[in-house]
């Protein structure tokens, strides 16, 4: 029998997609060992790839988020000089251009916030929505 830290970084492994076969090669255990803990740890594999899988989410966030500050930025810049030229300048149609697309840039960044309410505030709201439909002045 392998010990605790061998199955402890099959279970890391195989959460995070390895193939049976390359990890029986990195652990020197038989695939039929792997597949058998493989059973015994289903759920545990399961879990660790939903974290795993829910970090690189959060990262990919944080990056959305700085690219949506960096192009808003760069808008907010862009915006500013055209303000200041000319708009008979060759180049001010260059920085509307630029406009345009940061622009695009952003918009294609933009993510739609959906902001939730408790049951009990959703309760409420509907009986007072029928509340207002059965007044009669």
């Amino acid at each position: 029998m392998k010990d605790t830290n061998t199955k402890e970084r099959f279970l890391t492994l195989r959460a995070q997609g390895l193939s049976f076969d390359k990890i029986a090669q990195e652990l020197k255990t038989s695939k039929g060992t792997l597949i058998e803990w493989s059973k015994e740890l289903e759920i545990e594999i399961s879990n660790l790839k939903a974290i795993e899988l829910e970090a690189l989410q959060e990262k990919y966030y944080i990056l959305k988020r700085r690219r949506i500050e960096l192009f808003g930025e760069k808008l907010e810049a862009i915006k500013l000089e055209v303000g200041k030229r000319n708009l008979e300048d060759v180049s001010t149609e260059r920085l509307l251009d630029l406009l345009l697309r940061f622009g695009a840039v952003l918009k294609a960044e933009e993510v739609e916030t959906t902001l939730r309410q408790n049951e009990s505030e959703i309760d409420a709201l509907v009986r007072n929505t029928q509340s207002v439909r059965e007044w009669k002045p």
